[in-house]
């Protein structure tokens, strides 16, 4: 029932690119031309400028976005609540979820949820804390899973988790790093850490705060956009890295890496569920609460 042609350009006001809107929605670029025309010739009006290869868009394009987003939304709750008149639960559910709980925490919840839920379609989004709330405030994301402690306003935040980060060595490692050390000792130890954006970072920088210790001051050999990889560096480097504890559940058991505790620097963090402010029902709903009824979600 969905206008496809208000589809097509969302995707393409949205990537500003007629090619990654045809990757995107799987069709071919002559198509997506197609009806960008018959929109333009249904409004008579232009709804992007063409500059070369670029393309940006007009004042009617910006306005057309702004409904689009509305209509298109409205047309995915009428669908799941039509199907839920029947018994049934349908639709399509875009999931967006920061790097840590996309690779540890998110893959047994998606397994039973599509044992449970089959008609429902699912895509997942992977970036880090702040390319999630991006993606969801541009209505790209119906519901998007975050670490770290800043809020954007007009996003509501629901705590589903609790994590807490650690700081790990290698078992191999050579430097003298004894089992506990000071926050002041952090100072003079090589680290790698992850990248600018993440949650993982912002809690780091939080705790070194309520220390009174700056970024500026630590021996940042490295930062890196996921986990693995700084898992993988700490193999090859004499360093330490900041994670997760939940990811590190085999590298421990497998003694390929120790735990150095940081005397009184507490790093907890809530895992939250992110959406637009007044969205309270539809699939992203019913995902969220199957969420919190899985037990070994919850571990």
């Amino acid at each position: 029932m969905t206008d496809f042609r208000l589809k097509v350009f969302q995707s393409v006001a949205k990537n500003l690119s007629f090619t990654k809107a045809s990757q995107e929605l799987f069709i071919s670029q002559p198509a997506i031309t197609k009806h960008i025309q018959e929109l333009e010739a249904s409004y008579n009006t232009r709804l992007f400028d063409r500059q070369g290869n670029r393309i940006s868009l007009t004042e009617a394009g910006k306005l057309l976005l702004e409904h689009s987003e509305r209509i298109l939304d409205d047309y995915k709750r009428l669908e799941y609540e039509m199907h839920l008149t029947q018994g049934s639960y349908r639709g399509e559910l875009r999931l967006g979820a920061s790097t840590t709980i996309s690779q540890y925490v998110l893959p047994p919840l998606l397994a039973s949820f599509i044992r449970k839920f089959p008609q429902i379609k699912l895509s997942v989004f992977s970036g880090n804390s702040r390319e999630i709330e991006n993606v969801l405030e541009n209505h790209r994301s119906d519901l998007g899973m975050v670490e770290g402690t800043s809020r954007i306003p007009g996003l509501k935040y629901t705590t589903f988790l609790k994590d807490e980060l650690v700081a790990i060595v290698s078992t191999n490692c050579k430097l003298n790093i004894q089992e506990e050390i000071t926050p002041e000792q952090l100072t003079s130890i090589p680290l790698v850490l992850r990248e600018q954006g993440s949650g993982t970072l912002e809690v780091f920088e939080r705790a070194l705060q309520k220390h009174h210790i700056r970024m500026s001051s630590l021996q940042v050999l490295m930062y890196l956009g996921s986990t693995e990889s700084i898992k993988l560096f700490l193999e090859n480097t004499d360093c330490m890295g900041i994670v997760s504890v939940r990811s590190i559940h085999k590298e421990l058991k497998a003694g390929l890496l120790r735990v150095v505790e940081i005397k009184g620097m507490s790093m907890y963090r809530d895992l939250c569920f992110v959406r637009q402010q007044g969205q309270e029902r539809g699939l992203a709903q019913l995902f969220m609460e199957f969420a919190e009824r899985q037990n070994q979600f919850m571990l």
